[in-house]
């Protein structure tokens, strides 16, 4: 019996699967990946050796109104490392600026304070200037243009008016804008509501070039890029982390040379090779992003990729928080099937794209294809049934659902971390 750990909440649980059916188990290599910096001295030197870019102090020198763009309560960015150093780094430039941190919810709830604390410290809490992004607040937002998709660029005043735009985040595989971080600062992080319906909408996601590990191509990236550099971001931190949420790389500088070069470090350990099975077991990287049904669809698309054509897909996701969103659950609940879903969202034009459109747009690809088991032991289980899904409680009571399904010689691939791998088939 091999066993593999799959990680769940704030923690692991073990998954105890044959040997006779197991065929293969998909990790990233940054997983295993050895550095002998610690976790502030690599994302230091990233800011004394940025790429394509002035060191951020001297960026810094004669601004008085910088914002630094941060992720929120939904993305496990190291922000009491990096953002510390950020800070640090700005005042050895400019004493005297005055600094904003905005927390880029893009289309997600506000963060928290309690949120807040345990993402910056309470020092940071307590002594700095906070502001959530709120996509809705129309007084807090300014129009910018036009994207390249013709969609229009509503952003954050906030982040227009500033001297100096900088950004935080990290990088790792993202289900339809090819990788996290760099220009998703903007786009969707501090854009308007209109402004990600558009940039979300059903055709963007339809493509074939909106996968996890593309950018060439991608429509989505394309507006994210544009939209960028119209709100001058003028510097990134961006960093690579493993399965413990542990800084092992970082990358500094100008917005679109420093991510892609983090991007290619990603997909270089990122990139596995699928193993066709008849059941595929995944999970949404544990916290934060398997706080709700919402942000566990991402993880599900790993093990699509591996999973053979009406195959079962099992994924552990603690799902605490609910749904994640209730235009996104009320399609389910509302629709008989997946099918049906899918062809209304393909009739929605650009500029009439619904909230949460394109994560249900997902989630009814997979399911059309598709047996979804969702494990979890802390949501209730008719929301996810709700949601034409399967439940179970346990790893075990799944996979015995699934070779229910599939028959007991079936096999099967596991997928540890959806979140962290680009599955090539």
């Amino acid at each position: 019996m091999a066993i593999v750990k799959i990680p769940y909440s704030k923690g692991f649980i073990d998954l105890e699967v044959s040997e006779r059916n197991l065929i293969g188990v998909l990790e990233s290599k940054a997983h295993h990946f050895k550095t002998e910096d610690d976790q502030v001295t690599i994302a230091k030197k990233a800011l004394e050796n940025p790429i394509g870019s002035p060191r951020l102090r001297d960026l810094a020198k004669g601004k008085n109104n910088i914002v630094i763009i941060t992720s929120d309560h939904t993305r496990p960015v190291p922000s009491k490392i990096t953002m510390p150093l950020l800070l640090e780094e700005i005042r050895n430039g400019n004493p005297e600026a005055e600094i904003t941190i905005l927390i880029a919810t893009g289309f997600h709830r506000l963060t928290t304070h309690e949120e807040m604390v345990n993402k910056f410290g309470e020092e940071i809490v307590k002594n700095e200037k906070l502001v959530n992004h709120d996509c809705r607040d129309k007084n807090s937002l300014v129009d910018v243009g036009i994207l390249p998709s013709g969609g229009k660029l509503i952003l954050n005043k906030l982040a227009m008016e500033a001297d100096l735009l900088v950004s935080e985040g990290f990088i790792e595989p993202h289900f339809f804008a090819g990788f996290s971080g760099g220009r998703k600062s903007v786009l969707p992080g501090v854009a308007s509501e209109t402004t990600v319906l558009a940039n979300h909408c059903s055709k963007f996601i339809a493509s074939e070039y909106a996968r996890a590990g593309t950018l060439e191509g991608n429509p989505l990236h394309k507006d994210m890029v544009y939209a960028a550099e119209a709100a001058n971001l003028a510097f990134i931190l961006n960093v690579v982390i493993d399965s413990e949420k542990r800084i092992i790389n970082a990358f500094a500088g100008h917005r679109t040379a420093a991510h892609e070069t983090g991007c290619e470090f990603v997909s270089k350990l990122a990139s596995v090779k699928a193993q066709p099975a008849d059941i595929a077991i995944t999970s949404n990287g544990g916290y934060p992003l398997d706080q709700n049904i919402y942000q566990s669809v991402k993880g599900m698309t790993a093990a699509e990729a591996t999973a053979k054509e009406n195959g079962v897909i099992i994924i552990a996701a603690a799902c605490n928080d609910g749904h994640g969103g209730e235009a996104f659950y009320n399609t389910f609940l509302e629709n008989t099937t997946a099918q049906s879903i899918m062809d209304k969202i393909m009739q929605i034009p650009m500029e009439s794209t619904i909230p949460d459109q394109w994560e249900s747009q997902i989630l009814a690809r997979i399911l059309i294809n598709y047996k979804v088991i969702l494990v979890t032991d802390q949501c209730d289980p008719k929301m996810v049934t709700d949601m034409h899904m399967l439940h179970a409680y346990t790893l075990e009571e799944a996979l015995k659902m699934a070779y229910e399904i599939k028959g007991a010689d079936a096999t099967v691939t596991v997928v540890p971390d959806g979140v962290s791998v680009i599955v090539q088939k």
